[in-house]
């Protein structure tokens, strides 16, 4: 039985992945900006309040944790907007670094002490943020903070690997959630896959680029 922390679990994935791992018998923290009533209903041990760009909130659900330990911090919060070159929201794009690539690096500075050797940290990106698989262009927001979070979570990689914790760069596929317009696969399907490469990851596979089913991605 793990420890698992999860942002953004409101909803979506997130919500997703604290049932399945509620239910296997996992104690499930789970951290969003406003509860839904799913995940109250769930009954794990919840963070409310709590926005990733917010360094004050953060820190406080850190504190309420006491010394408790993280064996897996699942940095799963994450925003979507559309864009074209021709409809180019600086502002939105700020916004999507902000919250998918320094959210993430936020919270994983907060909350590293509460890992341990042994723990595992997840990094929920998109395949969108590869270089190599982008063939279609567009969503300059998305794609640029998710390439940039990819590259966050493999200088992780390296700075903790000596601790002995082990990072993954986990791409959900495309999942029908609220975020993509209900596109995709079942949310169960992705989140089984998520939970089988989490529970596989080792310290020699850390730093590396996966599709929830099992596939190696480029870069």
């Amino acid at each position: 039985m793990a420890t698992v922390l999860i942002t953004g679990a409101n909803r979506g994935i997130g919500l997703e992945l604290c049932r399945q791992l509620s239910e296997r018998g996992d104690k499930v923290i789970a951290l969003c900006r406003k509860p839904s009533p799913e995940l109250e209903a769930l009954g794990v041990r919840l963070f409310g309040g709590v926005d990733v760009t917010d360094r004050a909130a953060l820190e406080a659900a850190s504190q309420g944790l006491g010394d408790t330990t993280v064996d897996v911090l699942i940095n799963n919060a994450g925003i979507l907007e559309s864009d074209t070159f021709d409809s180019l929201d600086f502002d939105q794009i700020r916004r999507h670094f902000e919250v998918n690539t320094l959210g993430a690096l936020l919270v994983t500075s907060i909350m590293q002490s509460h890992l341990v050797r042994g723990s595992k940290i997840i990094i929920m990106t998109s395949r969108m943020g590869s270089i190599d698989d982008n063939g279609s262009g567009s969503y300059y927001a998305y794609r640029m903070s998710k390439a940039a979070l990819n590259m966050a979570g493999v200088n992780l990689a390296h700075d903790f690997r000596g601790k002995g914790i082990a990072v993954a760069i986990l791409h959900p596929g495309m999942v029908a959630t609220e975020m993509t317009g209900r596109h995709g696969i079942p949310v169960s399907e992705s989140a089984e896959g998520l939970v089988a490469r989490i529970d596989q990851l080792q310290l020699g596979d850390s730093g590396s680029f996966w599709h929830a089913n099992g596939e190696r991605l480029p870069w």
